[in-house]
């Protein structure tokens, strides 16, 4: 992974890029951003830069082009397989070939699809303590090329608190020329001294220019569909990838969301109760993906009521919904609808019963849309 295959996001690279010409980097460093904007992209190309200045020789590069270079170690969120005692804590290893086999699609990736690649279905992915303990052994031991040894972290806020607390040690007396890359989508849920013991690098989202020039070059696409994905995308290559496939799930997401605000302003509760039903047979994962992308939504529809076309993130079909819909959404119930989702989200988050969840969000929801 080299830094020229990083989609925009110029600054971080520089900024990477002159820590190692100084000879200035820090032994632990956060990438934080919000979801596909690159933050593993310059996560993988900052490790390979360190990696080979082990000794550049054809094996090496061959080995950090598969990102499978024996001082470069990946820790990310886990389940328990099927079969799997009470007692069992899962480690990455046990997951490396799915994890090769995603980060070979390229390092623009989300947890959607983490989670199907391992199958996860109902379960929510962690990092446990016995992946820290794993981790622990690794970075003990001599670097296998001589130099740096790379620990890339992704989603450490994942982390259960054994895991966090031990990872906390490795941080306060880190092994010798072990460098800890972490990849946050949301820091604030760290231990605060873990953060503290880091270098934070917030990375932005991807300029509209970088996403559509990436995806006319990259991609083949031509121009005019190009900028409208781009903008759409909202700074996320990963969204602009979703949106060339007629068959992405926000489509389906974008049926659920007109379904519940059209049975909402009609109040048919009985009919609510079937849409609760069928969005509590999604996984865990799905729901809080739909309910992120509700929340979207109505910020979406509420700014579309300034009538301002640059300040819309919207796909075609989107727009086309919310040219009629968006005045339900104004000053009178905008926070309270956001906030009523948000609310859905995290009990969800907390393993609450879906059905009730969703169909209290759906008696709300009748309430909100109809203020004026």
């Amino acid at each position: 992974m080299r830094f020229d295959e990083v989609i925009g996001q110029e600054d971080a690279k520089e900024r990477l890029l002159k820590m190692v010409s100084d000879g200035r980097v820090p032994h632990a460093i956060m990438l934080c951003g919000p979801q596909g904007c690159g933050k593993m992209a310059l996560a993988m190309a900052f490790a390979s830069t360190l990696l080979a200045q082990n000794g550049s020789n054809a094996n090496t590069e061959a080995m950090l082009q598969k990102m499978e270079h024996p001082d470069l170690h990946f820790t990310f969120p886990t389940i328990k397989r099927k079969g799997s005692s009470s007692e069992h804590q899962p480690v990455s290893d046990e997951y490396i070939r799915e994890w090769h086999q995603l980060i070979g699609q390229g390092p623009y990736f989300s947890m959607d699809q983490w989670m199907n690649t391992i199958g996860a279905e109902n379960q929510q992915a962690v990092i446990t303590g016995a992946e820290s303990d794993e981790l622990s052994r690794k970075l003990s031991l001599k670097s296998s090329q001589g130099g740096y040894k790379v620990s890339i972290i992704w989603l450490p806020e994942r982390m259960n608190l054994t895991s966090a607390n031990k990872l906390l040690k490795l941080l306060e007396e880190p092994p010798q020329q072990t460098v800890f890359v972490m990849v946050s989508e949301n820091p604030d849920m760290l231990l605060d001294t873990i953060r503290s013991r880091t270098q934070r690098i917030d990375v932005k989202r991807i300029s509209v220019e970088a996403i559509e020039k990436a995806l006319v070059e990259r991609r083949g696409i031509e121009p005019d569909m190009a900028h409208r994905v781009a903008r759409s995308a909202n700074g996320s290559w990963t969204k602009a990838i979703e949106a060339l496939n007629a068959d992405n799930e926000n489509q389906a997401f974008l049926d659920m969301f007109i379904m519940l605000m059209r049975l909402a302003y009609q109040k048919n509760i009985k009919e609510l109760k079937r849409w609760s039903e069928v969005v509590a047979t999604y996984g865990r994962e799905k729901q809080k993906r739909m309910l992120e992308y509700f929340m979207q939504m109505v910020r979406e529809n509420f700014v579309f009521n300034f009538h301002t076309p640059e300040l819309n993130y919207m796909t075609q079909n989107e727009e086309n919904f919310s040219r009629n819909f968006s005045r339900f959404i104004n000053e009178t119930n905008v926070v309270e609808m956001f906030e009523l989702m948000q609310k859905a989200h995290r009990d969800i988050g907390q393993n609450a019963s879906a059905k009730i969840v969703f169909y209290e969000m759906a008696l709300q929801t009748i309430v909100l849309i109809m203020r004026k």
